[in-house]
């Protein structure tokens, strides 16, 4: 054989092995060395505490080793007023907490999530010799379909709205990373001394239970409530409870446009002559009138939450994040949880309230911006964030892992009828009209259906 041939085989075969060992792949293309290159996520949030994320960057940066994940935790006084200062000056963060009613308010600072994106991230390639290397994948993104799929219904109904363009769209503009839902925290020890064997399942029991719980003095005055219901201003969360009685009663919240229409008779209980929304908002303040049978709390108690902890109080409506709370401050309470009591014949619903996490319109890093917020919120990554934070779970394939956990359970177990409505632009003045609406309809100034009226008219206010 001729040198020269003999050369060309020898080279031709060493190049052969070096491609079969995985040795002479081609270098990053200049996209994917730009893509590639060290950027920072900023993210902030309100009750999430940096170490509740500590496993989802740690896994995250395993395979996008140039993306470091930066979480701020601000006050929640303080957190909207931040933002809308950030986003004035351009420096906002990338990715917000934004509350499960907020999304309207913010739609038009917000990017929805693409159909695709392009991000960066480190694969091991090569067969018998394993090498380390950089791709830039066009990754699909979760979807509609996937949305509705993997997530409890709630989570579609709130995060879903119709672009801002020309030819509007369904579009997804946030995702959650738990799911809250109102329940009924109560005193054992005082259920048991008044030979209540188990919490009230109904509303009928639940009055019955008011009966046997409160403490009056001579006078009549409550020395120890049975409920925190009945009020507002120290009723914690007023405005949901007297959301859920209103829901569970047949009322329609708001109508497709977001407008409120919980002063009206829905067009599927036409046949009734009083509105629904108005017997739940009668319903809920007999518990704060003298003259009924069910009084069991007026404004001169402590707040709800407060009152609950001192033994003041029987029961409490709260959510999972009152837990830790209550146990701090009470660690001797004979504490129980159950499910908020519903309206016998009626179909069950619970009251939702939760956040999610949104990418700003403005971010400089959008595509990873939302790799990252699909990334926790998936199944495989933010179980670690559940168990670390002790929160309810918004996936449907974790409801059931989540059921027969002694804290989380009753939370699990309303997370698939729990309901939320959409409460304008402003929700915290949504909300002091709802809180408005009981003072009043307590005081007895006014009508209670002109009070529940005019509550809608102040909600509709801040609507568009």
């Amino acid at each position: 054989m001729p040198k020269n041939i003999f050369k060309v085989s020898i080279i031709f075969c060493t190049l052969t092995s070096l491609i079969f060992l995985g040795l002479g792949c081609k270098a990053p293309s200049k996209e994917t060395q730009e893509a590639s290159k060290p950027l920072t996520l900023n993210l902030w949030t309100v009750f999430d505490d940096y170490d509740y994320f500590t496993d989802i960057v740690s896994s995250y940066r395993k395979i996008h080793p140039n993306i470091t994940v930066n979480i701020k935790k601000l006050r929640y006084d303080e957190y909207e007023k931040e933002i809308l200062e950030s986003l004035a000056t351009d420096k906002g963060p990338d990715i917000i907490a934004l509350h499960n009613t907020w999304l309207g308010k913010y739609q038009s600072k917000l990017l929805s999530l693409p159909a695709q994106r392009k991000v960066a991230l480190q694969e091991v390639q090569g067969t018998v010799k394993k090498e380390v290397v950089w791709v830039l994948k066009t990754i699909n993104s979760l979807g509609l379909r996937g949305l509705k799929n993997n997530f409890v219904d709630q989570v579609y109904s709130d995060v879903v709205l119709k672009t801002e363009e020309e030819k509007p769209a369904d579009a997804i503009y946030g995702l959650p990373l738990s799911f809250d839902t109102l329940v009924m925290y109560y005193n054992k020890d005082l259920l048991n001394a008044a030979g209540i064997p188990e919490p009230p399942a109904t509303w009928r029991a639940f009055q019955e239970a008011m009966k046997k719980l409160v403490k009056l003095d001579k006078d009549g005055n409550v020395l120890r409530a049975g409920a925190g219901i009945g009020t507002a201003k120290n009723v914690e969360r007023a405005s949901d409870v007297i959301s859920l009685l209103m829901m569970q009663n047949g009322a329609q919240m708001a109508d497709e446009y977001g407008y409120a229409t919980f002063d009206a008779i829905p067009k599927a209980l036409q046949g009734r002559t009083v509105p629904p929304g108005l017997e739940a908002l009668n319903f809920y303040i007999d518990f704060a009138s003298p003259s009924k049978e069910v009084y069991t709390l007026n404004n001169k108690m402590p707040q709800s939450l407060d009152a609950f902890i001192q033994g003041k109080s029987a029961i409490f409506f709260g959510y999972s994040y009152h837990l830790p709370l209550i146990r701090t401050q009470a660690p001797k309470l004979n504490l129980g949880i159950a499910k908020v009591p519903q309206i016998e014949g009626n179909p069950e619903i619970n009251f939702a309230n939760y956040w999610v996490y949104s990418v700003i319109k403005k971010s400089t890093h959008p595509n990873e911006a939302w790799d990252f917020v699909e990334y926790m919120s998936d199944a495989k990554n933010v179980v670690s964030y559940l168990s670390r934070a002790k929160r309810p779970t918004a996936l449907r394939s974790l409801i059931s892992s989540q059921l027969e956990d002694l804290d989380l359970g009753v939370f699990a177990s309303e997370t698939l009828t729990a309901k939320s409505w959409y409460r304008g632009k402003d929700g915290v003045a949504a909300e002091n009209a709802m809180v408005e609406m009981i003072d009043s309809a307590v005081a007895g100034l006014y009508p209670t259906k002109d009070i529940l009226k005019t509550a809608a008219q102040k909600v509709n206010q801040t609507i568009r």
